[in-house]
């Protein structure tokens, strides 16, 4: 991945997980490395070239590009908007606190654009182009905003856009700090520079691209991109609900309330060691701490800690957690995913739908209903 006001996401141009051993893999393939870059959309610029990688990564790391598949060939160009589309509108909750609108929360987007917009409009959140259309209601992204696909800035560029839209409209749009976030950051700040892994040196470069990093995001980053990033907050919660990118207790390991996570995680950003940005990006890219027969467990020293009744994460597809994991050679491809997993004796929602594997990108209501 308790009643701390949040910090809003600054609009546009404002300056802006397991425990600490590698998790355990689910049952089935083993997981491998892509063969090769991701593949682009046609009408996108040529792909990166590989970059050599790390003599040797850490050993407790557990870069994200292993577990997961890049899109496979044929997909639509997410580049182009889809045709207008009928805005529904947005349900209301008896929930909410007073004067506020429902809760909606967005799992991993992960540079897939289109898709998004899709996935907003559907829930009438945006109108047919893309401005804000869900008045006071609240929107929160779970991060994980760029890699892998074809416009992770545009992704940014529509949430901080929505972001001022919602605010003026009475309502709000917010977003959490992903390890892919902290990825990016890393790799704009430190490049090449060498950093100590626990197993030898590695580079915060070298793992952006290793974990689909897209030459087209990097030329097209900006200060107010980065100033926004870094600002952002790693752990909220909002109507019962633990808000958090990562399924792993790692949070624990920076502070016992949600102020004194997000205040860790901000001055870690500040000090700006290439080394303590490392520790922090690979304790967020831990996983599957819910998952096992002691997930519940785990889920509950978040709650006891933070607050809150259920757990809300992104991080790990739904079909890895579910077993229904597919190789590089293409098995898998389409899995099914209907919407959020509940596991965890109900504890903890799974919220990515897998849009790098074919899946889907989930855009739901809070408190999940049937």
């Amino acid at each position: 991945m308790a009643g701390q006001a949040p910090a809003s996401v600054p609009p546009p141009g404002m300056s802006a997980g397991a425990s600490a051993g590698s998790p355990v893999p689910p049952p089935g393939p083993p997981l491998h490395l892509p063969a090769g870059p991701p593949v682009a959309p046609p009408t996108a610029p040529p792909a990166v070239p590989p970059a050599t990688q790390p003599a040797e990564l850490p050993e407790d790391y557990t870069p994200t590009a292993r577990d997961l598949p890049v899109v496979t060939p044929g997909r639509t160009d997410t580049l182009i908007d889809r045709p207008s589309v009928v805005v529904p509108e947005p349900a209301m909750s008896s929930d909410a606190p007073g004067g506020m609108g429902p809760l909606y929360v967005v799992g991993d987007v992960h540079g897939y654009y289109d898709e998004l917009r899709e996935a907003l409009a559907a829930e009438g959140l945006i109108d047919a182009d893309g401005s804000w259309a869900a008045g006071n209601a609240r929107l929160w992204f779970l991060g994980d905003f760029t890699d892998r696909g074809p416009d992770g800035i545009g992704v940014i560029d529509l949430v901080m856009q929505l972001s001022a839209e919602a605010a003026a409209a009475g309502g709000y749009c917010k977003a959490l700090m992903g390890n892919h976030e902290l990825l990016l950051l890393g790799a704009k700040r430190f490049g090449d520079t060498p950093v100590q892994s626990g197993a030898g040196t590695a580079s915060f470069q070298a793992a952006w691209l290793l974990n689909g990093g897209q030459k087209t995001d990097m030329d097209r980053l900006e200060d107010h991109h980065l100033q926004w990033m870094a600002r952002l907050d790693a752990v909220m919660e909002e109507d019962g609900h633990l808000l958090v990118h990562s399924d792993t207790t790692a949070y624990l390991e920076y502070g016992d309330s949600i102020e004194a996570v997000n205040d860790t995680v901000h001055e870690v950003l500040t000090r700006s060691d290439a080394d303590e940005v490392w520790d922090l990006f690979r304790k967020f890219t831990k996983r599957f701490a819910f998952r096992d027969e002691a997930g519940s467990q785990a889920v509950r020293e978040l709650l006891d800690a933070y607050g809150g009744d259920r757990v809300v994460h992104g991080h790990s597809p739904i079909p890895y957690l579910l077993g229904e994991v597919g190789t590089e050679d293409g098995e898998g491809d389409g899995i099914a995913v209907d919407g959020p997993h509940v596991y965890a004796d109900g504890l903890a929602i799974a919220m990515d739908g897998g849009i790098t594997m074919a899946g889907k990108l989930l855009v739901v209501q809070l408190p999940l209903t049937g």
